[in-house]
């Protein structure tokens, strides 16, 4: 299954195998996995950095199956059959850990009492006052530029909103805040200072889960640690928390970016930009079906040899959940014969989509809840405080971060008129 030849990024290899890389991922994904599935069907046989073999589900059925039956295709991702192959200093090594303690990798009876635990927790976020702590926080974001009538949007003010918020859901001082968000975004960018994010973000987790099992306070650790207590130790409950932290901050900050790029260049958007903001519920569920933050994830590994469209699956053998390739199925969008298309019977409040997983590992529903009000929240300041604001470029030179996973601007450079700061958080 694994490709042996060169071959244009994007482009099958002479074999068929397609590189899990290449420009197309984030200039023309749609297109992409259009092509994938001419060419290979609902499951498309991947090659990823090193030459390792995987398996992409792109198909609507196929993926539903795939998440739908955890015995089959197992989270457990010491059954690969590649381990033997991977080097140590893998680049993906992080996504697709062996033995990682989080409960991203648990399964079982496990797997569901650690869910619990996390959405006891996040279920008793009272929604009222997590608005209120969203609108300070995005009020003081906008006050540190609204006065100088332009700025790049993601770096200023989506990459920082939802980790500022799930800081203070947690437990964390808000002094600590900029930190912890320097930190998270210096690890997902991987650049050199990645690891000193990681371990600092880590320090971090480990002080507050030492100060809230010593002295509870009304916030998200507290309660996980309350959950029946001495049930998780402390690293399980610091592992969790890495996860719910960069999965809760990335993809949120994501689909901020992606859906005021919409309705930024959409003209269907054009009039409620300059009379109000009943459309930025449309927007955001437009861009969960056709730009979704989440575009790939990994993945499931088949516990015994087994069959998937056609495909002979290996015992072992990874799956990646090809999400944003699945919500554009054709086969389950009506007027297929066309393509998907934000007007099909799929979309408006049509809620199917796989941007949030699907199964016992998808998101938890108390984190969708909660991403979606940092999201819609954060757009609606934006669009009140700076209600001209407009693109400084033209949307033709608007670039994607070059990722086969995840789905966002690179940057999103605005101009407004300027106003005055409003002041406090």
């Amino acid at each position: 299954m694994s490709g042996s030849g060169g071959g244009a990024a994007g482009c099958p290899f002479a074999d068929g195998t397609v590189p899990l890389s290449g420009p197309r991922f984030h200039t023309d994904p749609a297109g992409l996995y259009r092509d994938m599935r001419r060419e290979h069907g609902a499951v498309v046989p991947v090659e990823l950095l090193g030459g390792l073999p995987a398996w992409l589900v792109i198909g609507y059925r196929e993926l539903l199956r795939v998440t739908g039956d955890p015995e089959l295709f197992s989270r457990d991702s010491g059954l690969w059959n590649q381990w033997d192959a991977v080097p140590p200093d893998w680049p993906l090594l992080p996504m697709i850990g062996r033995n990682q303690p989080s409960i991203l990798y648990t399964v079982g009876t496990r797997h569901h009492r650690r869910a619990r635990m996390i959405c006891d927790a996040l279920e008793a976020v009272d929604p009222i006052e997590l608005a209120r702590h969203t609108e300070r926080i995005a009020d003081s974001l906008v006050d540190d530029f609204c006065r100088k009538g332009e700025t790049e949007l993601i770096s200023t003010y989506a990459m920082l909103l939802p980790v500022l918020v799930l800081a203070r859901l947690y437990g964390f001082p808000d002094v600590e805040g900029p930190g912890l968000a320097r930190a998270l975004n210096d690890m997902i960018d991987g650049g050199e200072d990645a690891f000193a994010g990681q371990q600092h973000l880590a320090a971090s987790m480990h002080r507050l889960v030492a100060s809230r099992r010593a002295e509870p306070a009304r916030d998200v650790v507290s309660r996980m640690l309350a959950h029946q207590p001495q049930e998780f130790t402390d690293e399980e409950i610091l592992q969790d928390l890495m996860v719910m932290t960069a999965a809760g901050h990335q993809p949120t900050a994501d689909w901020i970016g992606n859906s005021v790029r919409l309705m930024l260049t959409d003209d269907r958007f054009a009039a409620s930009l300059a009379a109000g903001r009943n459309s930025t519920g449309e927007a955001m569920n437009e861009v969960l079906w056709e730009d979704t933050p989440t575009q790939n994830v990994a993945g499931r590994w088949a516990a015994r040899d087994t069959q998937l469209a056609g495909r002979h699956i290996r015992a072992g053998d990874m799956l990646l959940l090809g999400l944003a390739a699945a919500n554009g199925d054709p086969s389950v969008h009506a007027g297929a014969g066309a393509g998907p298309g934000p007007h099909d019977g799929l979309r408006g409040g049509n809620h199917a989509f796989f941007s949030f997983g699907h199964g016992e590992h998808r998101c938890p529903f108390p984190a969708q809840e909660i991403a979606e009000v940092i999201a819609r929240t954060g757009i609606e300041v934006l669009l009140d405080r700076l209600p001209d604001i407009d693109l400084a470029v033209p949307a033709a030179s608007l670039v994607r971060r070059p990722s086969p996973w995840l789905r966002g601007m690179a940057a999103l450079p605005v101009r407004f008129t300027p106003t005055p700061a409003r002041g406090g958080m």
